[in-house]
Formats: C-alpha cells, sequence, structure tokens
C-alpha cells in the first residue's frame, strides 16, 4: 500500500505541535525514541523527523512529498515549494532590531551597517526592496549577542515573545515577514500520494475549523428570540428548542473565537441566559 512521506521537526516546539495536530487528525504514530522514521498505524502515512533547515531540500527532490515546516523556512530556503494550508501554530516573526542605543527611524539606517543573521536571503531580498545596502555577517545560532560583542550593528531574527531581544538590550525595529507552520508540498509528489493528501488535509482543516470555533448553548425568552437569533453568526442558522418552561426556548449554535467575548456580552444585554460554553473536537464543513 502507498503512504504518504510527511516531514516534520526532529526536536522543538515545532515538533510537539505537527504530532498534536497529527494526533487530533485520529493518526496514530509508532513513535520510539530518537527514531528518524515512524509510520502510522491507522492511515496511510510515514513520518520523517529532519532538521528544519533541510526540509526544503528532502521537498524539492521528492523524498518527502509534504511536510509541516514554518513558512519562514520555506521563504528563506525553498521558495521555489508551494504550501496548501496555514496551521495556526509556530507564530513568529522574521524581523530587524537595533540596539536601543542607536537612534532609528526607517530602514535607510541600515545603509552601509553590519548585519548578523541566520536569514541573508530574506534580509537581502527585504533590503534590495529598500534601496539599501548593508553586510550581512550569517551567524547560525545566538545571533542577538553579536551587537554586543561588536560583531554587527544590528541584526535579523525570529521573534516571537520579544523577551530575547529585551534581554540583550535590542529592540525590534522592521517587521520583515510574519509566519506560521504550514503545510508545504512536494512539486514532484505523486498523483496517488496527492490524493492521500487530499484526505489528510481535509483532517487537518476539520481540527483547524473546531479550534477557532466554541459551541454555545443559551436560554432566551421567547419575546427577545428574534434579536438574540439576529446577533448569531451561527454556520448557517441557530439551532431553536422549546423549553419545558413556557415561553423559553434553547439555541444553540457556533461561534468564531476571535468574536466569542463580544458576543457573548452582546448576548447578555440582550436578554440570553444560562450561556453555556463547549469546545469542538472536529468540525466538518
Amino acid at each position: 500500500m502507498t503512504n504518504i512521506r510527511i516531514a516534520i521537526q526532529k526536536s522543538g516546539r515545532l515538533n510537539e505541535d505537527s504530532l498534536k495536530i497529527l494526533k487530533d487528525c485520529g493518526i496514530s504514530i509508532n513513535n520510539g525514541k530518537d527514531q528518524l522514521k515512524a509510520s502510522a498505524r491507522n492511515f496511510p502515512l510515514e513520518v520523517f523527523y529532519l532538521r528544519n533547515g533541510d526540509i526544503p531540500q528532502y521537498l524539492r527532490d521528492g523524498v518527502v512529498d509534504t511536510a509541516i515546516i514554518g513558512e519562514n523556512v520555506l521563504v528563506e530556503k525553498g521558495k521555489d515549494i508551494g504550501w496548501t494550508e496555514k496551521l495556526g501554530f509556530s507564530k513568529c516573526r522574521v524581523s530587524l532590531a537595533v540596539p536601543k542605543t542607536m537612534k532609528y527611524s526607517t530602514a535607510k539606517d541600515f545603509e552601509g551597517k553590519r548585519i548578523a543573521t541566520s536569514y541573508p536571503n530574506t534580509v537581502n531580498d527585504y533590503l534590495k526592496k529598500k534601496g539599501v545596502k548593508a553586510d550581512l555577517h550569517i551567524i547560525n545560532g545566538s545571533v542577538e549577542i553579536a551587537p554586543n560583542i561588536g560583531l554587527a550593528d544590528g541584526i535579523c531574527d525570529i521573534v516571537s515573545s520579544g523577551s530575547t531581544l529585551f534581554k540583550n538590550n535590542l529592540e525590534e525595529v522592521e517587521v520583515i515577514l510574519k509566519s506560521e507552520a504550514v503545510l508545504a508540498v512536494s512539486p514532484k509528489i505523486s498523483e496517488e500520494r496527492q490524493e492521500i493528501l487530499k484526505k489528510l488535509q481535509f483532517r487537518i482543516q476539520s481540527v483547524l475549523q473546531a479550534r477557532q470555533s466554541k459551541y454555545i448553548l443559551l436560554n432566551a425568552p421567547n419575546d427577545k428570540l428574534d434579536a438574540i437569533i439576529e446577533l448569531l453568526p451561527g454556520m448557517r442558522s441557530p439551532t431553536v428548542l422549546p423549553l419545558a418552561e413556557e415561553g423559553w426556548s434553547s439555541v444553540h449554535t457556533v461561534l468564531n473565537q476571535d468574536k466569542f467575548w463580544e458576543v457573548i456580552d452582546e448576548l447578555k444585554q440582550a436578554g440570553a441566559e444560562g450561556i453555556l460554553v463547549c469546545p469542538i473536537e472536529k468540525m466538518v464543513l
């Protein structure tokens, strides 16, 4: 039987989040310690555990068919490789930062300066668009210490919370790229494996939709029912059921997590009571 081959990061947070989304898709992986490859028990899938920076080449060569990888890595090392789905985790920024003591106003301030980075292609593309010429020092590792030891005037690196920049007395001044994990696809994937990928993507979409939504149940007086339903942007329309108490109904619907608290406040003001909120495990549209 043909298996689809998926690459994920060998270790770290992206590894954990990647395995979690596969698990939430109902895929059980025969995962042993320090394995470089593992098979799924209940889905035609093999997992390859690889160094993040090596994954684009494995995709390009067709050694793996798909991968969960940071969009920032694709921009830096795999612009020729497409992706089909943003996965909503491992969010970060690729940013330029300078010492807090440096006066900074625009990207032009990097003219003739030294920038330490692990993302030379990304930085070069950005500076070229801005008409700026700078000297790049390519560093694999702790880029943020470069200004403190006199190696560079600024840095370009991934930023999540900004705490590492703060600890090194650096200030984020330009966001070059906003990134998150994506499902990338090899240009050499076969038609047979594309069909398996579609099934995997369908499961992933169901999981992501559920993560972004909440199932709510509420009680509403019938004389206020129309006003309450007007506030509910459900999948199609809310479910309304009569309660045992005359003059009241139970309303069931799904809310997007981003608008959740705003809508809940409006529902309370409109007369909704006994609002119950439940997580959704899967959501098939």
